[in-house]
């Protein structure tokens, strides 16, 4: 899905860093240099000539205080929004040492990828059973002007003493918190879509518990939506954690301890039949020994419980014959 931005790569001037700072410092340099002759002159006399070098001075010395405001830098993965008295200039992305406009704010960003573990939270799925799920995820800044004006950091980005900052790992924490708090919103939403598990004589195909990477797909769509008008993008979520809530954790176990003994008890049946029809059949056609009705049902009986118990048979001699 292409999202509409406003955000547009600053065209202005832009000079590298390194040459205006040789010229502010001998811009610097020369003011000082006026400013002594002007002094000089006035001392010896020469009032007027003195008053005319020192002013200019002062002035140029306003000016080159002014000009080092211009300055700024930006590491790999870092962004810098320009704003002209109220008004976006536009992004820059480019790494290096510049200098701009000194009247220019400068709202530094960074467009690393970052973590987020969340963690897990509980919820009620589809059946309404309060279960426990976490996730982790993967995201970044990808939109400079949405994450600089869509969202408001003021009230995260004060320190202590109530004075505003333009530290950029305290801007980022107003975004995890903005991302923290959606990312549980949209796992409520996903867990409340699915059950935990198929129930007996249920046949939903996608679970939270075994739905996998569809689960997570679903989960990385709900973010970025809701992520979105703040210029993120979610690169990867992923359930990290999932478990039934303490209160019904024992009670599901049992269930799912039942379950596996049911399922268990069946192969072991149908495995225990076939055995015994195969040994009848072979006794049959080798003519073994022939097998009336009685004593089939009383061989598949023997067969059954031998075949079938949990513990080891205990064999009974019959000292007579077949025919007692």
């Amino acid at each position: 899905m292409i999202m509409k931005t406003n955000e547009k790569i600053f065209a202005g001037t832009k000079l590298k860093g390194i040459p205006m700072l040789i010229f502010n410092i001998f811009f610097l340099l020369a003011t000082i240099a006026l400013l002594c002759v002007g002094v000089q002159t006035a001392e010896e006399g020469n009032v007027t000539f003195g008053l005319t070098a020192i002013v200019p001075s002062i002035i140029f010395f306003m000016i080159n205080c002014i000009f080092w405001g211009g300055f700024f830098m930006i590491e790999p993965n870092e962004a810098v929004v320009l704003i002209f008295f109220g008004k976006y200039k536009g992004t820059v992305k480019e790494d290096g040492y510049f200098w701009v406009n000194p009247f220019f704010t400068k709202k530094r960003l960074t467009l690393r990828a970052r973590n987020l573990d969340a963690e897990p939270i509980k919820v009620n799925d589809k059946k309404g059973n309060p279960i426990m799920i976490g996730q982790v995820l993967v995201w970044r800044v990808i939109d400079t002007y949405k994450a600089s004006f869509d969202v408001d950091n003021s009230s995260r980005t004060t320190t202590q003493a109530g004075v505003k900052t333009d530290n950029v790992g305290e801007k980022m924490k107003t975004y995890e918190y903005f991302v923290k708090v959606q990312s549980d919103a949209a796992l409520r939403f996903v867990a409340g879509m699915f059950s935990y598990d198929n129930m007996e004589n249920e046949d939903e195909k996608l679970t939270l518990r075994s739905g996998g990477e569809e689960i997570n797909e679903i989960l990385e769509k709900q973010l970025n939506e809701r992520l979105s008008i703040a210029g993120i993008e979610v690169m990867e979520a992923r359930v990290n954690y999932l478990a039934y809530a303490p209160e019904i954790a024992a009670v599901m176990l049992r269930r799912q301890q039942a379950d596996a003994i049911i399922s268990a008890r069946e192969k072991i049946v149908d495995g225990a039949v076939g055995m015994v029809k195969m040994a009848i059949e072979k006794l049959s056609e080798q003519g073994v020994i022939e097998l009336d009705d009685d004593k089939k049902a009383a061989m598949v009986s023997n067969l059954m419980v031998v075949l079938c118990s949990d513990e080891p048979a205990r064999p009974v001699i019959n000292s007579g014959t077949l025919h007692n």
